[in-house]
C-alpha cells in the first residue's frame, strides 16, 4: 500500500483503528468491544488497561490484514471518548484505579455542592462547560480523594492523569501530552487563555504536576515506540471525538453544524474565532487548535450532549432482548406505523443538554396492553431524533443562527428511519456523507495536515461526499404536538432519584 495515514478511534464500547488513503477512504479496519463495568447504580468504569490492549490489537490487525508495515504510515491520528478519567504511575504505566467514564454520576453532589456556593459561573466563564459531573475535573478529584494513598503519590509527583487521548499517546509513546479540545473537557483548562487554570485547580484540591502538556491539534507532538510497530511512527493528530467528527465533516467555517450518533448524540456547531457564552445551558468548547503554538488558531463550538443515543439501542438488545442486533431495530420499528402512544426518555444516565439533570432516570410511559416491542423500539429510536431536536433549538438561539442542514455521522446515521424522523422533527434537512466513520477520518486529517499528507483544510473540504439528503416532510402542527408530547415525558423522567 502507498502512504496511508492510521487512525485510532478509541469509543466507550470498542476500540478502532482505521487506515486511510490520500483520497480520505477507508482502506482497512479492525475493531474490538471491551468491558463495561457498572459497581453501583449511576457508576461507569473501564479497565484503561483492556483499554490499552484492545487498541493495541486493533492497530496490529490491520497493519497486519492489509499489508501495511510503520513505513507505510504517514502518521497516527488519535480519536478519543471524551472526559473519561485515567489516573495512573508515571514509573510503571500502571493505573491506579478504573477509568471513570463520561457516562458515570458518581460526583453529582459534589457538582450541586460547587453550585450552592456559587462557583458555576467561575467555571463556565473560564472553561465554557456548565458544572456537571459528565466533565473529567470533579471525577480526577474523587480518585485523588478515594483511592487509597492516590492523593499522597500526586503530590509527590509519581502519578499522571489523562483523558484517553493522553493516556494512549503515553502507552505509545512515553509522552504526557493531550491536546486543545480534550484539554476543554476537563473543568481544569481557560479556553480563552489556552491555560491549566490555577483558580480552578486548587479550588478541586488537584496538583497541577498530574496534568499532560497541552498541544495543538494538529502537530507532531512524539513517535511511538519502535518495540510496537517495528519502527517509529509519529503521532500527529489529537482531538476529542466529537471534535474530530466535526473536522471530518468539513465544518471548517462558522454556522455549519454536525450531529454524531454514537454512543450518545453529539451536536456541534462551529462559531469561528470566538467562543459564545450560552445562555442555554449549551457548552462552549475547543474544536481543534491548528497553530504549532499555544495560544493558537483556534476554531470554538457550541454543543449540545445527549447521553444515551446508540446506548439506548444497546439496552434494548441487552438489557431487554428484544433485539439480536442492534441493526435489526429499525426493521422491528418500521413493522408498526407508528409509536403506538408511547413516549421514552432514555435518561439512564440522567438528562445532558439543554436539561443537565443529573437525577433523571430513564421513563416508558403511555403504555396500553395493545404495546408490543415494536412500539417501544419505534418511541426508542425517536427520543434519539427528539433529544437532539432539543439541543438544535438551544444552539440556534445561543448563535442567532438559523441552520440550512445537519450534517450527520457515527453508527445510526445508518439508520434510514431515525434519520427521515430526525429531518421531520427538526423541519431541517439531515445530509448524510459518503463516509460515515467522520471521526476517524477527521483525526486522519488532522495529522495528514500535520505531515503535509494534505496541504489544506481547503483540500479536505473538497473531499467531502453527500450520499442521501432526507428532507422533512412532517406538517408543522404535527411536529409542534410531537414535541408538546415529548416534553410532558421529560418532566416525568426529571428529578426522579432525588
Amino acid at each position: 500500500m502507498t502512504k496511508c495515514i492510521l487512525a485510532i478511534d478509541q469509543g466507550t464500547t470498542s476500540s478502532r483503528a482505521i487506515l486511510f488513503d490520500h483520497g480520505g477512504q477507508q482502506r482497512g479496519v479492525a475493531q474490538q468491544e471491551f468491558r463495561q463495568i457498572f459497581p453501583h447504580p449511576g457508576w461507569v468504569e473501564h479497565d484503561a488497561n483492556e483499554i490499552w490492549q484492545s487498541q493495541l490489537a486493533v492497530i496490529q490487525n490491520v497493519l497486519r490484514d492489509n499489508d501495511v508495515s510503520a513505513a507505510d504510515i504517514a502518521a497516527i491520528g488519535i480519536a478519543n471518548q471524551r472526559e473519561t478519567t485515567v489516573l495512573w504511575d508515571r514509573q510503571t504505566g500502571a493505573p491506579v484505579a478504573h477509568a471513570i467514564v463520561w457516562q458515570d454520576r458518581r460526583t453529582a453532589a459534589l457538582c450541586d455542592a460547587l453550585r450552592a456556593e456559587g462557583k458555576a459561573d467561575l467555571f463556565q466563564q473560564k472553561t465554557g462547560l456548565v458544572l456537571d459531573a459528565y466533565f473529567s475535573g470533579t471525577k480526577l478529584k474523587w480518585l485523588l480523594d478515594h483511592v487509597p494513598g492516590a492523593r499522597a503519590r500526586a503530590e509527590r509527583g509519581e502519578l499522571a492523569f489523562g483523558t484517553v487521548d493522553a493516556w494512549l499517546i503515553f502507552k505509545l509513546s512515553g509522552a504526557h501530552v493531550t491536546d486543545t479540545s480534550n484539554a476543554s473537557r476537563t473543568l481544569l483548562f481557560n479556553i480563552h487563555s489556552q491555560q491549566w487554570d490555577d483558580a480552578l485547580l486548587a479550588l478541586l484540591d488537584i496538583p497541577k504536576s498530574l496534568l499532560p502538556q497541552v498541544v495543538p491539534s494538529s502537530g507532531i507532538v512524539a513517535h511511538t515506540d519502535t518495540a510496537l510497530f517495528g519502527a517509529p511512527i509519529p503521532i500527529a493528530g489529537i482531538a476529542g471525538d466529537q471534535q474530530a467528527a466535526t473536522f471530518g465533516q468539513a465544518c471548517h467555517r462558522p454556522g455549519m453544524a454536525k450531529n454524531t450518533y454514537g454512543t450518545g448524540c453529539f451536536m456541534l456547531m462551529n462559531t469561528g474565532a470566538a467562543a459564545i457564552s450560552s445562555q442555554n445551558n449549551l457548552l462552549a468548547t475547543i474544536g481543534w487548535t491548528l497553530d504549532r503554538q499555544l495560544p493558537g488558531k483556534t476554531d470554538y463550538m457550541l454543543e449540545g450532549s445527549v447521553f444515551m443515543a446508540g446506548a439506548t439501542v444497546q439496552w434494548l438488545r441487552d438489557a431487554l432482548g428484544i433485539i439480536r442486533h442492534s441493526s435489526d431495530v429499525e426493521a422491528l420499528a418500521m413493522s408498526v406505523p407508528d409509536n403506538g402512544g408511547v413516549g421514552f426518555v432514555p435518561a439512564f444516565a440522567g438528562l445532558g443538554a439543554p436539561y443537565w439533570d443529573a437525577y433523571a432516570r430513564g421513563t416508558i410511559i403511555g403504555m396500553t396492553r395493545g404495546t408490543t416491542k415494536a412500539h417501544i423500539a419505534r418511541a426508542a429510536l425517536e427520543s434519539i431524533a427528539l433529544q437532539s431536536a432539543d439541543v438544535l433549538e438551544a444552539m440556534q438561539k445561543d448563535a442567532a443562527i438559523q441552520l440550512n442542514e445537519l450534517r450527520v455521522d457515527g453508527g445510526a446515521a445508518r439508520n434510514d428511519l431515525l434519520m427521515q424522523f430526525q429531518a421531520d422533527i427538526l423541519g431541517v434537512p439531515v445530509v448524510r456523507p459518503v463516509v460515515t466513520e467522520t471521526t476517524a477520518l477527521g483525526a486522519a486529517y488532522l495529522a495528514g495536515l500535520a505531515v503535509g499528507f494534505w496541504s489544506s483544510q481547503e483540500e479536505i473540504a473538497a473531499q467531502w461526499r453527500m450520499e442521501r439528503r432526507f428532507e422533512p416532510h412532517m406538517a408543522a402542527d404535527e411536529r409542534a404536538q410531537r414535541l408538546a408530547v415529548w416534553h410532558r415525558a421529560i418532566e416525568r423522567a426529571r428529578a426522579w432519584s432525588v
